[in-house]
């Protein structure tokens, strides 16, 4: 486990500021060894620095018996430009990463860790809002055109009637996109296209919906505006995981995932903050706030009686972090995460890292091992003749001398889409 001794449990100071001052005095392990302090020492003015106490995407190995959760979106619905809605991407040793849930804006934050889209297709969702589901085109579509060789596949709930569940959830999304489905399994490729959904009952509890040998996932109900939504417990390398999705306080969270290694589950800002700063009805903010989520302290006396290694809250805005803090301070003293967009925890049976990811703004997708298997002209043409009629020869062959060029270099000839055009001068 790289470099256990600098983090143990939880830190980065200048990253969280005051929050992390708050959860440094409640982990007592946290501390740096004065040497290593600030990255460790620089042996000369030409020399690389040690570690900074960041993660750089794509640019660690994990061991076999460990796994980094990379939180990809923290926020809320109105997703904004610093902050995504709910997405926490988790990778395991064995190399399999799943994404537990996708809301809005989270593809952005996804998209920056750099990974190729063959690797990321499994994707479990807690519930049907938006803001855990939203940016499923954006996986879906953009990982198709950045050369994703095969479907995508969702895990998710079932509801209290056939139309609530994921299944038509998904069937209804395919409906709304199939414009952008017939094009691209045309131009592009069908394969990536595809969706497989395996829903499961809503209700089972501590169930398995997943088994590939080496990681299981279990459901368990979970308490939000409707039946339907459920938490997850990931079991991988004798480590017990939990997303918790959007849940108020159940018996079935309290019971199932007793002393896990690490937990994440929602915590709202109090009603206060929804009335005054983000403009909700007094009526709304202390139903939304404690009624069908859960507030600091309701995290924080759930946190108290599961005891984890380590409590992740996440679903509040950033702003409202130091007195949501406290709130849970107030019924929960042990090692605790308030998450930010692009967190990210390494965790192993040693202990768990905490540092912030560092990734660009404008990541370009990063191709996988496997190609893309080409156009299946076997399927209807979505583009007419009149469409076609309207091609400017002249714009199109201004680009022959670079296509020939690139044609020579990759063995196209076979493959050349200009001879039929009747616009064609080579």
């Amino acid at each position: 486990m790289r470099n256990i001794n600098h983090y143990k449990t939880m830190l980065t100071g200048a990253a969280l500021g005051v929050t992390a001052l708050l959860v440094l005095q409640h982990a007592p392990n946290a501390f740096v060894d004065s040497s290593e302090a600030a990255g460790g020492m620089v042996p000369g003015p030409n020399a690389k620095a040690p570690d900074r106490y960041v993660y750089y995407p794509g640019t660690e190995v994990l061991d076999e018996d460990e796994v980094r959760v990379v939180a990809c979106g923290t926020g809320m619905p109105d997703q904004r430009r610093g902050q995504a809605a709910a997405c926490f991407l988790f990778e395991f040793g064995n190399g399999e990463k799943f994404i537990f849930d996708i809301g809005t804006g989270a593809m952005r934050n996804l998209n920056a860790l750099m990974i190729p889209p063959e690797f990321l297709t499994k994707v479990f969702i807690s519930h049907l809002h938006t803001d855990h589901w939203g940016d499923l085109d954006g996986l879906w579509a953009g990982g198709w055109t950045a050369g994703r060789p095969v479907p995508l596949e969702i895990w998710g709930p079932s509801g209290q009637t056939p139309e609530m569940g994921t299944a038509y959830a998904v069937d209804g999304f395919m409906r709304a996109f199939n414009w952008d489905f017939q094009t691209r399994q045309f131009k592009i490729t069908p394969i990536p296209g595809q969706i497989t959904v395996h829903e499961f009952d809503y209700k089972q509890i501590n169930e398995i919906v997943y088994d590939d040998g080496e990681i299981v996932v279990r459901s368990i109900p979970a308490i939000h505006t409707g039946d339907g939504p459920v938490s997850y417990i990931i079991e991988y390398a004798d480590l017990k995981l939990v997303f918790g999705g959007d849940t108020a306080p159940n018996k079935w969270f309290v019971e199932h995932t007793k002393d896990a290694d690490f937990v994440i589950h929602e915590a709202f800002a109090g009603p206060e903050y929804f009335k005054k700063d983000y403009g909700q009805p007094a009526q709304l903010a202390w139903r939304a706030c404690c009624e069908f989520h859960s507030s600091g302290p309701a995290f924080g006396k759930v946190m108290s009686e599961i005891s984890p290694r380590h409590a992740v809250a996440y679903h509040t805005m950033e702003e409202a972090h130091q007195q949501l803090l406290l709130d849970i301070r107030s019924t929960y003293d042990g090692p605790l995460s308030v998450a930010m967009d692009m967190m990210t925890w390494n965790i192993s049976k040693d202990g768990v890292i905490e540092r912030m990811a560092v990734s660009p703004d404008r990541a370009s997708a990063v191709p996988g091992p496997t190609p893309q298997p080409g156009p299946d002209s076997s399927v209807p043409n979505p583009m007419s003749e009149f469409t076609y009629s309207g091609e400017w020869g002249p714009g199109f062959n201004a680009q022959n001398d670079m296509l020939d060029e690139f044609s020579k270099e990759n063995d196209l000839k076979d493959v050349d889409w200009r001879p039929s055009k009747a616009w064609y001068k080579p």
